[in-house]
């Protein structure tokens, strides 16, 4: 079988051929090496936090941290939420080499064969990591969390903090359901399990509330590479779970509260948008299959109401009709917005307001998002011109899109390679792409997507079918099948 430095070799071309870097330049390096070592507080105008019971939670293997959280009981059922953010702009200053790198790729790409970090990695997982048991500087987002689940107020600060525990989502999560002893970095500090106790709850709270406002409770099980060594061995779904909705409950709040702040001081924003979706009437068409009727026009509480229903009556399935719906709402994109216009919001959320802040080591809308922060904390002028914020949108939207077809391509090697003994083999399988380009089907085991080379006449996103591997091509990432039924 293919050693993963043959997947690594197509890593590499695909990042170039897609217009991403996926190395460091000399002058990178040599600014790198010029860094003594994480910032130092200048002092005036940081709070000294470190006593706070601050943990980060990721995946196991996650070394870029990039926020950790606290919480505190108040008064009337309220809850006070801290989330804070690596301080990235403290040692990557704006336009220099590492930046101009930062800048071109302005994500991680993280394929299935090796990880291409924004950042070089003695930053995102030293340097700015906010790792466990360092000292960092931080911005902090602070919020009161009403116990519906509403934030009713939120402030942006800086300060010092030390992450006490480096937790992770598995391992988390397996504790919080009551299924697993706490884990050994949790059960350490001591009062740190009662204080996850509470982010979980007000964290389920602010879910709800965002439900009720027509949040879409999605569920796409995107596959991760499975490695024995160097030996590439499966493709696993990577299915969401109670740890990994609390980070994304509380990182969803702390960037409307980040949003609203700069919108507060007069300073414009890099916002995070999902417009209502242009293929609504297919989602209707793909609810009438399942005996559902959802609304001619868009309507994020009746497809999530109808979304909830399937998941209910099909949890196994619900992952396939989830990614279906993925599909058809299309993607996320980055826009300017300056102060007093009318946010366009975030279909998939139900959020008004909302940008990208809480990841700087891994997503250069984020760092660019800090540096607006920063200056306004300062009582600078924003570190950028509306039309440099216009073109960093425009260009952060193209590159998060190459970065995300990177990924795909790389995905697909990998399942190829690991297809690439199953010619001939059938498969039950979901169309998730269907337009002028061809028609696309997604299986498991292993967790894989390919193209309807025959049979595909009549099949739209949604629709099942059986299929049959006819061929192949581990360089190209080309998995080919043929229709065996017509059923839908």
């Amino acid at each position: 079988m293919t050693h993963n430095y043959s997947l690594r070799a197509i890593a590499h071309n695909t990042m170039l051929q897609r217009g991403l870097l996926p190395d460091f330049s000399d002058a990178v390096l040599r600014q790198l090496k010029a860094i003594p070592g994480p910032a130092v507080a200048p002092g005036a105008g940081l709070r000294d936090l470190r006593q706070l019971l601050w943990c980060s939670i990721d995946n196991d293997d996650s070394r870029d941290l990039d926020q950790l959280s606290v919480a505190e009981a108040l008064a009337g059922g309220q809850t006070r939420v801290l989330v804070a953010i690596a301080d990235v702009d403290a040692l990557v200053a704006k336009e220099s080499a590492i930046d101009a790198h930062a800048s071109t790729n302005t994500t991680s790409v993280y394929t299935a064969a090796q990880i291409f970090p924004m950042l070089p990695e003695r930053l995102s997982t030293d340097l700015t990591s906010l790792g466990q048991g360092v000292e960092r500087l931080a911005v902090v987002i602070d919020m009161t969390v009403a116990a519906g689940g509403t934030v009713v107020s939120g402030d942006v600060y800086r300060g010092v903090v030390f992450n006490h525990a480096k937790l992770a989502y598995n391992s988390l999560a397996a504790w919080l359901d009551g299924n697993a002893a706490p884990p050994a970095p949790l059960a350490a500090v001591k009062g740190l399990e009662d204080n996850l106790r509470l982010q979980d709850r007000v964290a389920q709270a602010m879910r709800g509330n965002r439900q009720a406002h027509g949040a879409l409770q999605l569920e796409t099980d995107e596959a991760r590479a499975v490695y024995e060594g160097d030996q590439l061995v499966d493709m696993r779904p990577d299915p969401r779970n109670r740890a990994k909705d609390l980070i994304e409950d509380f990182m969803i709040a702390a960037n409307g509260v980040t949003a609203r702040y700069l919108e507060q001081k007069g300073f414009p924003s890099v916002r995070r948008v999902l417009k209502t979706p242009e293929r609504w009437d297919r989602i209707v068409s793909l609810a009438r299959t399942l005996g559902e009727t959802l609304p001619a026009s868009p309507d994020a509480a009746a497809l999530d109401a109808f979304l909830q229903k399937r998941r209910a009556a099909d949890p196994d399935r619900f992952p396939d009709l989830s990614l279906s719906v993925v599909k058809l709402l299309g993607s996320g994109e980055y826009a300017l917005e300056l102060p007093g216009q009318t946010p366009e919001g975030h279909f998939g959320l139900a959020v008004r307001d909302y940008t990208h802040s809480t990841a700087p080591n891994r997503r250069f809308p984020d760092l660019i998002t800090q540096r607006l922060l920063k200056a306004a904390l300062g009582g600078h002028p924003a570190p950028y011109s509306n039309a440099e914020l216009a073109a960093l949108a425009a260009h952060c939207t193209l590159q998060e899109d190459n970065a995300k077809k990177v990924e795909r391509q790389v995905r697909k090697s990998a399942a190829a390679l690991l297809l690439s003994s199953r010619v001939g083999q059938r498969f039950d399988g979901i169309v998730t792409g269907a337009n002028d380009k061809g028609t696309w089907v997604r299986i498991s085991g292993p967790a894989a997507e390919g193209k309807v080379v025959r049979g595909f006449e009549g099949l739209d996103v949604g629709d099942r079918v059986k299929v049959q591997l006819v061929h192949t091509d581990v360089p190209r990432g080309f998995i080919d099948f043929a229709r065996v039924s017509p059923g839908r």
